[in-house]
């Protein structure tokens, strides 16, 4: 039956920016789909783990700080060891600051390019090793529309999300033949504390609604479709895609 091919039931996933957001609503997402749930943050994940556990299914927390790259390989053993392996890789933690192009630090620079561009590649390639070794795996990583678009006063996230998906389909076309699917989502404007000062602002957000064909802000929740979509079965001869969610933004 083809729902069947939608379900993870068994797997081992874990999911980094876990305790909020994009990455709370994908854990449980992930969850309901069937698989244990490994969440990392550098803040606690209790909220989500209530959220998961309510309904009896199983999460774990991580608390690891990917400023850098440093803790990849404790996340990556934490899990092994509470699970014995490791089938879903979603790489959603990552930052953005927003300052005119022309007053943009190297030091703030190097703190956006380090957690949404280098950790993503070497969590990928970490994992990705594991998922070689099995013969299977899925890679999710989270772009954005800024993969696509220029944005203003966001040089180094644009960036480093453009090299978000270089990297997907990089991974793509090498690991695809090996049995690992590496694919990509790029959320649209989503209600996250991310986006609280967009928001908070009405004509801003006005103008951003007015451009969107769904007309609303994005959900946590509208991501729940995408990543099980792309972590299960069902999504087997998909290699090196970014999938939008975004209501319609890039169409426009």
């Amino acid at each position: 039956m083809i729902l069947d091919k939608f379900r993870i039931d068994g797997k081992v996933a874990v999911v980094t920016g876990a305790n909020t957001g994009l990455g709370q609503a994908m854990c449980v997402a992930l969850a309901q789909a069937g698989a244990k749930v490994c969440g990392v943050a550098r803040r606690s994940c209790a909220e989500t783990q209530a959220m998961i556990e309510k309904d009896g299914f199983v999460f774990k927390e991580i608390i690891a700080d990917l400023a850098t790259t440093e803790k990849i390989p404790f996340i990556l053993e934490s899990v092994k060891e509470a699970f014995g392996r490791v089938d879903i890789l979603v790489n959603n933690a990552g930052m953005i600051l927003r300052e005119d192009a022309e007053n943009v630090t190297e030091e703030d620079w190097n703190r956006v390019i380090s957690l949404n561009q280098n950790v993503v590649y070497f969590m990928c390639q970490a994992f990705g090793k594991e998922f070689i070794a099995q013969g299977s795996g899925k890679i999710v990583n989270i772009a954005s529309m800024l993969s696509y678009q220029g944005g203003i006063r966001v040089p180094a996230y644009c960036a480093s999300k453009s090299a978000v998906m270089g990297i997907t389909k990089a991974l793509a076309n090498e690991w695809a033949s090996k049995g690992v699917n590496v694919n990509a989502i790029a959320p649209g404007y989503m209600a996250t504390n991310n986006t609280d000062n967009l928001r908070k602002d009405k004509d801003r957000s006005e103008a951003i609604i007015d451009r969107i064909p769904a007309g609303r802000w994005g959900t946590p929740e509208d991501m729940s479709g995408a990543v099980v979509f792309l972590c299960s079965q069902a999504s087997d001869y998909v290699n090196g895609f970014t999938l939008a969610v975004d209501g319609g933004w890039l169409a426009r």
